[in-house]
């Protein structure tokens, strides 16, 4: 007993400290029968069951072979259904990221994903049959620094000067490559932490080490301020402000109406002191960052198959009609001429 429990306390560590094994999924695929018959009326509904997958980085995913015949699995383009004959010397082009040998009939392969990104894949025997695979990074579900820290919004930063106090946050929460996010922000007094009315400043996003977007003598009024960007890359962020000073009168650019009583600071123009600067993740969004060519499954094809017979003999019955209607319809000609006899 005592050496059945050792056993399972050494598994539950070893799984605790190694992230691969506590997150790491198994996600299974079938080639179903009728995947080796390229033809219109072969009994498989789909190449590959499902034809797409989600998964997430580390992730491993099985292809079971429950068809009739030998298949392969390799990253690439196939021909798709209409691109492969017979008498084609095309059997589509692989990249070379994975490919398995052959396996027959009730044998199966797994690989391992361990990048994200959008995989296509395809049977070299049989290239008409493509799947596709998304790979997902494991992703929080909170909002996080570049480092995977929690933040609670809005995050609340002090200039060095310990002048300004700015409050931020994002929408959505999680960013994504492709969608719209939207920064938000406000400038308090950090002495009586109060918005001010008015403020200059610059803002600054860099990402992946790279400067994507500038805005310099901004202003910000009494509601804040925001910024609406869209991200083409997954990786970490930087939203920096510099140069933040009053803009206007000291009038125009002091506390909110509200106050009562104290007194706020007096920004002056040396800004050195007074900056602000943010973190965050951007994450590989594979539903729109690609969008494959369609892969034409099995039973979209049959479909067409049956449905074009009845547009060709459709077509010129309805026309048939149409002429012997119209032929009916012809007006009969009336002459006003009256016969007279001989």
């Amino acid at each position: 007993m005592k050496i059945i429990l050792f056993l399972l306390i050494t598994i539950c560590a070893l799984v605790l400290s190694n992230p691969e094994l506590a997150f790491s999924e198994q996600q299974n695929i079938s080639i179903p029968f009728g995947s080796y018959d390229p033809r219109l009326n072969t009994p498989a509904e789909v190449w590959f069951d499902p034809p797409e997958i989600f998964i997430l980085i580390d992730d491993t995913v099985t292809w079971f072979n429950d068809d009739k015949e030998a298949h392969t699995i390799a990253s690439g383009e196939g021909t798709g259904r209409f691109g492969w004959t017979e008498l084609s010397e095309s059997f589509g082009t692989p990249t070379g990221l994975f490919e398995s040998d052959r396996f027959m009939p009730g044998e199966s392969w797994s690989f391992t994903f361990k990048e994200q990104g959008t995989f296509r894949y395809y049977c070299t025997i049989h290239p008409w049959m493509e799947g596709i695979v998304y790979v997902e990074q494991s992703i929080p579900d909170y909002p996080h620094d570049a480092e995977g820290n929690k933040e609670r919004f809005p995050i609340l930063q002090v200039t060095p000067d310990q002048s300004v106090e700015i409050n931020f946050s994002w929408e959505p929460k999680i960013i994504r490559t492709n969608e719209k996010v939207n920064f938000i922000y406000r400038f308090y007094d950090a002495v009586v932490d109060l918005p001010f009315k008015k403020i200059q400043y610059d803002i600054i996003i860099i990402q992946n080490g790279k400067e994507v977007f500038r805005d310099e003598n901004a202003v910000s009024s009494f509601g804040g301020d925001y910024r609406q960007w869209f991200f083409e890359d997954p990786g970490p962020i930087i939203i920096k402000f510099k140069n933040i000073k009053p803009s206007g009168s000291d009038i125009a650019q002091g506390l909110s109406d509200i106050v009562v009583g104290g007194s706020p600071v007096k920004l002056t123009e040396n800004t050195a002191g007074r900056i602000g600067e943010f973190t965050a993740m951007v994450y590989f969004s594979p539903t729109k960052d690609t969008t494959p060519t369609k892969i034409v499954q099995p039973r979209e094809t049959a479909q067409f198959y049956y449905e074009l017979p009845i547009i060709v003999i459709a077509i010129p019955t309805a026309l048939l009609f149409l002429v012997i209607y119209l032929i009916r319809k012809k007006p009969t000609i009336i002459s006003d001429k009256k016969s007279t006899p001989i």
